[in-house]
């Protein structure tokens, strides 16, 4: 008998989603770090258009997915409790948005946090100062 906190299973299925997503994160990031590369080289090497912006597109994509992989581990550093789902009654929602709030004060889950908030800064910048859609001439 599993000593602890029994888990209901709808909130088992987005926890257990959320764990094998966060197990991608080295993958994802190392990804994100050979796309970026890959556009810095074509961006000095003086590259045609068209084939700067499938890269830019690429790279956005893999800050994308590991941002998600990220987010998915700061979720599971918090622990089931912040789950919530729609079947459930308002008093078990409102418990976990409470315990959502507690846990992202704590020190195990704060370096999650810090990294999520950098990767997502890190693609808003790359939106910001690179195209990934084309022009729209009026």
């Amino acid at each position: 008998m599993p000593l602890g906190r029994r888990v209901s299973k709808d909130v088992a299925e987005p926890y257990e989603a959320d764990q094998r997503l966060a197990a991608e994160y080295e993958d994802r990031l190392a990804a994100a770090g050979e796309a970026e590369r890959a556009l810095r080289d074509a961006q000095g090497a003086d590259t045609p258009e068209p084939e700067l912006r499938a890269l830019t597109v690429a790279f956005d994509k893999a800050m994308t997915d590991v941002l998600a992989a990220a987010e998915a581990s700061e979720r599971v550093a918090m622990g089931p409790q912040v789950y919530s789902v729609e079947t459930q009654d308002a008093k078990t929602r409102r418990a976990a948005e409470i315990a959502y709030r507690k846990a992202k004060a704590r020190p195990d889950v704060r370096p999650w946090t810090d990294e999520v908030d950098r990767l997502r800064t890190a693609r808003e910048a790359h939106r910001l100062s690179f195209r990934t859609h084309p022009t729209l001439v009026i």
